[in-house]
């Protein structure tokens, strides 16, 4: 049965809360054993979460500081921080303690929740930056200057089933209109904006995007992607308002072992998430020349049926279902072997990689949206898809092209504005309230959705020519010695690309050919080194038109990450921080420009 439609996010707590479900979330204890938390003890630690809040001087319209990883705690302390109408502010937990003040002091949070100790220090050494006056931490021993989870929760589960009618009256009170969350994007162009997204933004999302799906009680998620990003967040509130399980992993290590553990039916994920995998099956498979052989094989046969199965359809051909149980469900039993729902947001997944999937018996399907659009936009399911297009958009969203080819959106999941950004407000939405996504996309005859590229992120060579940056990395980052790679060439004659490579492979591959890896800078330098990656670019040329191609490239030494500033929290990368970091290597590139041909 489809649940009534959600107007505030507070009506999801009530629906979650008032279901009686005795295992509606999982949580992993010190032992590394699954511990059932069940609706009514999620109704009393709420409840008793958010009379703290409210002691403490919280009120409609306060922020409050979420920084943690993905555990119980945080939906716990999510879902008090909305039913007293206040606003959560969350924040990655991958950040410096610098660009955590800075967030902090700008949505004037004072009152933080975190995580375990190591975040606790982390914002306690900038403490003075903020307006911060209490710490909550999650872990059991709160250090001098935090308040433990526990002594708050204290007691609260003995209460049971008890409802306060005085609670659930607050928690009602909310309306449509009420600012539920601040999320500050991460950055890639820029400074962090904090995206200002109400109740009703998020509600009215939840209504639509997850309709064609049909999830019930017999569902379960692991929660894994950051919840500090709408993509993860929305998904839990989908798994929850459903009736289905949500399984909190903080640590990304660990998901291999909580796939098998909790056997998900529901598997979503950023392209680099889907990527690594293909490349783990890739380079599994190579180390032996017969399982090598058995993967092209499996995979030729898969390519045949792969529009069958990316439709949700199991071929029924002898040499499918062989491939099938020699190879197919072996990938998918490395996620417990009852994934049903595959779904790639966050960035663009790539052609060959969905292909790839389908052609491995499983199908990925594409989703868009953004922070600022609650976020889905546009969502391949069960009832509609096309593989290579982010699916239709949802029916309360209306779209129309700029003359450049930009995608602009309207509906009632469009965020209300930037915090505190008048000057951003007026560059991102037109005169009729239509917001600017910044991305370049397509409709096609039958209505699907195409995006090709950012349009900041569009390179414009010298002889005027446009290529996309994203599909042409995506090609790169299929083959499993490539870790990350970015073009470079605006403003330039030709095409060139700077690469970080995978460093397991290739240092296996090294291993294999008798060379020395113990320094990398030696080893990315060495012409074997350099030949073998001179294919991988030939491969990912194939197909290009010639203006796109790359015609140069170099290796880094390096590992691009959060940590090291070349990425994102969602992964993507930052290219003016590349673009500094490398302005060297870009320089030689380069360096006989005026001379050398373009083609």
């Amino acid at each position: 049965m489809t649940p009534a439609p959600l107007s505030t996010l507070n009506d999801l707590f009530c629906r979650v809360t008032g279901a009686r479900n005795p295992r509606a979330i999982l949580w992993q204890d010190e032992f590394g054993s699954w511990q059932p938390l069940s609706s009514d003890q999620i109704y009393q630690r709420v409840h008793t979460l958010a009379e703290a809040f409210l002691s403490w001087g919280a009120k409609k319209g306060d922020t409050i500081a979420l920084i943690g990883e993905n555990r119980w705690e945080w939906a716990v302390a999510d879902f008090a921080i909305l039913a007293i109408n206040a606003v959560n502010v969350p924040v990655y937990p991958t950040l410096t303690g610098d660009q955590i003040a800075l967030l902090l002091a700008d949505a004037g949070c004072r009152i933080a929740v975190v995580s375990t100790r190591q975040q606790f220090e982390k914002l306690n050494a900038v403490r003075s930056q903020t307006q911060l006056e209490r710490i909550l931490i999650m872990d059991h021993e709160a250090p001098e200057g935090a308040i433990a989870f526990s002594k708050i929760l204290s007691g609260g589960d003995d209460a049971g089933p008890y409802r306060d009618p005085v609670f659930d009256a607050l928690v009602r009170s909310v309306e449509p209109d009420d600012l539920a969350t601040l999320i500050y994007t991460s950055g890639t162009t820029g400074e962090p904006k904090g995206v200002m997204l109400t109740h009703g933004n998020i509600a009215c999302n939840q209504n639509i995007a997850a309709r064609e799906f049909h999830f019930d009680e017999t569902d379960a998620c692991i929660s894994f992607l950051p919840l500090s990003h709408i993509t993860a967040r929305a998904l839990d509130y989908v798994m929850y308002g459903h009736g289905a399980q949500v399984a909190y992993c903080s640590q990304f290590d660990k998901l291999p072992q909580a796939m098998k553990e909790i056997r998900p039916t529901v598997f979503v994920g950023v392209p680099r998430v889907y990527e690594k995998i293909r490349q783990a099956v890739e380079q599994k498979s190579a180390a032996s020349p017969v399982k090598k052989r058995l993967l092209a094989w499996a995979l030729s046969v898969g390519a045949r049926h792969r529009d069958s199965v990316y439709a949700g359809h199991q071929p029924s051909s002898f040499f499918w279902k062989l491939a099938n149980k020699l190879v197919y469900g072996k990938v998918r039993e490395a996620f417990g072997g009852r994934v049903k729902v595959w779904v790639s947001g966050g960035a663009p997944l790539g052609i060959d990689t969905a292909k790839w999937f389908a052609s491995a018996g499983i199908a990925v399907w594409e989703g868009y949206g953004l922070t600022e659009t609650s976020p889905v936009i546009a969502l391949n399911n069960p009832a509609t898809q096309r593989m290579g297009a982010v699916g239709k958009p949802l029916s309360n969203v209306e779209l129309k092209f700029a003359d450049d080819g930009e995608l602009l959106v309207r509906g009632p999941s469009v965020f209300i504005g930037y915090w505190h950004k008048p000057q951003a407000n007026s560059e991102c939405f037109d005169a009729d309230g239509w917001f600017r996504t910044g991305d370049i996309a397509h409709l096609d005859d039958d209505g699907f959705l195409y995006i090709t590229d950012r349009k900041k992120e569009l390179l414009k060579t010298s002889g005027g020519k446009l290529v996309a940056p994203q599909p042409i990395e995506s090609k790169l980052k299929n083959s499993v010695m490539v870790g990350q790679v970015a073009l470079i060439g605006d403003k330039h004659k030709f095409i060139t690309a700077i690469i970080s490579p995978n460093f397991a492979a290739l240092e296996s591959w090294a291993n294999h050919a008798g060379m020395e890896v113990s320094d990398r800078r030696a080893l990315v330098a060495d012409s074997r080194v350099f030949a073998l990656y001179g294919e991988v670019v030939r491969e990912a040329n194939a197909g290009l038109a010639n203006f796109e191609t790359i015609k140069r490239f170099r290796l880094v030494a390096d590992e691009w990450s959060q940590d090291t500033g070349e990425l994102t929290p969602s992964m993507k990368l930052k290219r003016r921080v590349i673009s500094a970091k490398y302005a060297a290597v870009i320089d030689e590139l380069y360096a006989d420009e005026a001379t050398a041909r373009a083609e």
